[in-house]
């Protein structure tokens, strides 16, 4: 089983309970930010009791599994090797890194607004005035407005490896933008990943038809619980439609590496499903939303 959102029939976004190859309509339900305001005991009967009217998967495009004001955060330097990679690329302060990975507080940032996420299929960007841009793949967790965990999927956190080696103060630059985020495909439940600790992760980024970098790992190097993430996230500040936190990555292609336009990333964490999205720069070519 797994949670999505989908465009069906009139071009209309729903939510809907993936089985298989068919999507049931969630009953009641015409959100993910609604469902995230519920407890998880009642998310869970609402996955139960799906509505009429399933849709093929073939004839439904799936959105990203985030909507309405649920925000999208995330969590750095949580596994060594993400540590010593930012240590190599920082040109001052190469300690700050050392120093949080140690910390007793986490580092936490906000990364992206529902409206900017980039779901399935879609173009994730390389930002025009950076040198050294890569994805990076990460088990993320999806919370309910109490801070239950609801459900788990994947994150691709787009980032500017040079924009942030020249500073740390200038993450948000390396980390919010516009393609700076892509979640899905879907959104696996809890009650259904029994050990969020073991969980294999695997990104493969494809060039002209061949493979320019992979790489796999476990979710079993994180250094971080996900219930000392959350409680951090939630300790002062309040999510009434949910939050996604993304847990930090331990897949970070050695430098001089950085993405081009028109590769492919795909991400894989069993038992979520895969995400793919395609390369471009700078926020024209992802085409901005009208003001």
């Amino acid at each position: 089983m797994r949670l999505v959102r989908f465009r069906g029939g009139g071009g209309g976004a729903w939510v809907g309970v993936l089985d298989g190859d068919m999507i049931a309509p969630l009953a009641g339900v015409a959100t993910l930010a609604e469902l995230l305001a519920l407890p998880v005991a009642r998310i869970r009967e609402l996955c139960l009791a799906t509505g009429p009217g399933p849709v093929p998967l073939a004839a439904a495009g799936l959105l990203a599994p985030v909507d309405g004001r649920t925000e999208v955060w995330a969590a750095g330097v949580t596994y060594e090797r993400s540590r010593d990679a930012r240590v190599l690329e920082s040109e001052h302060e190469a300690d700050v890194y050392e120093r949080v990975y140690a910390a007793e507080r986490p580092e936490l940032f906000f990364k992206s607004a529902a409206w900017r996420v980039v779901g399935p299929g879609g173009r994730v960007s390389a930002r025009a005035d950076s040198q050294v841009d890569v994805p990076e793949p990460e088990l993320a967790v999806v919370l309910n407005c109490a801070g239950e965990v609801v459900g788990y999927t994947i994150c691709n956190d787009m980032s500017s490896r040079s924009i942030e080696g020249q500073n740390p103060l200038y993450l948000p630059q390396a980390k919010i933008y516009l393609g700076g985020c892509a979640l899905g495909p879907a959104i696996r439940p809890a009650w259904e990943v029994p050990d969020p600790y073991d969980l294999a992760i695997e990104m493969t980024i494809g060039r002209g038809g061949a493979v320019a970098w992979s790489g796999r790992t476990s979710t079993s190097g994180l250094r971080r619980r996900i219930p000392e993430l959350a409680g951090y996230l939630f300790r002062e500040d309040e999510f009434p439609a949910g939050v996604v936190l993304s847990t930090g990555t331990c897949l970070v292609p050695d430098l001089p590496f950085t993405l081009q336009a028109g590769d492919e990333i795909r991400i894989t964490i069993d038992p979520i499903g895969e995400l793919v999205n395609h390369v471009v720069r700078g926020k024209a070519a992802v085409g901005a939303p009208a003001c």
